[in-house]
């Protein structure tokens, strides 16, 4: 057979393999030529930023947990009195702190997924696994199209104890994205810078407030960059809120 027509036919059968999966699969993988070969990408390790709560950053490669899913960034969940709350931003700001206690964050390849994120198990420096600490705490769920269950016992605990999103009442991520389908991970990572701002200049997200409410410029574009609610705050879309104080 001549060389030509070997690679023409190699070309080809991975094409059709890469369009079988993506059919198929809600884990679309990354189409690379590296991927084809079965490279397998090194393990990763650094200082996190929290892009939500089953998603960080490290080194400018985004690491989406495996096995288990958190409350979108954008999602309200209930609280035990009916109450909403944005359960989203609760659970990356629990994850943020549950990693800066120990860092650097280890994270171990397992696939990619349709968003060409690196799908991995990861550890905190002390060896404490991160995705069984947000199950177990309520602030993510297992996701058994994936886990196969691994992290039941944690999400039974979590629920027995009412802690986290199982003091109320919630919608499950997966289920809440195939309802908001224009919803895409997040390109603004929460960070550990966020929760600085916080601490040096009082800000809070909670409760919402209104333009008569805040008192400077500064404040209004805290909360417009910060809050679920910051872009009520720019009613005419330009980027300014609260125009009467910027």
């Amino acid at each position: 057979m001549p060389l030509r027509l070997v690679f023409v036919t190699v070309a080809a059968t991975a094409a059709l393999a890469t369009q079988a999966a993506m059919q198929h699969s809600d884990r679309i993988p990354d189409i690379r030529v590296s991927n084809w070969l079965g490279s397998k990408p090194e393990p990763i390790a650094g200082v996190a930023s929290v892009i939500d709560g089953d998603t960080i950053e490290i080194h400018g490669q985004r690491i989406r947990f495996n096995g288990v899913d958190a409350p979108e960034s954008k999602q309200y969940c209930s609280d035990a009195k009916g109450f909403d709350y944005p359960c989203g931003r609760r659970s990356a700001e629990a994850l943020v702190a549950f990693l800066a206690a120990s860092r650097p964050v280890l994270c171990s390849f397992v696939t990619w997924d349709r968003y060409h994120r690196f799908v991995g198990d990861c550890q905190r420096a002390d060896g404490v696994s991160v995705a069984a600490w947000m199950v177990e705490h309520g602030q993510a769920l297992d996701w058994p199209r994936y886990s196969r269950g691994e992290y039941s016992a944690q999400q039974a605990k979590a629920k027995a104890a009412k802690l986290g999103v199982w003091a109320g009442a919630f919608q499950e991520p997966w289920e809440w994205r195939a309802e908001h389908v224009d919803s895409a991970p997040s390109s603004k990572p929460l960070g550990i810078i966020n929760r600085r701002q916080v601490a040096q200049r009082g800000y809070s997200c909670e409760p919402r407030r209104y333009c008569s409410q805040i008192s400077s410029c500064e404040e209004a574009r805290w909360y417009l960059e910060n809050c679920l609610w910051g872009g009520k705050l720019d009613r005419d879309k330009d980027g300014i809120p609260c125009e009467g104080l910027c």
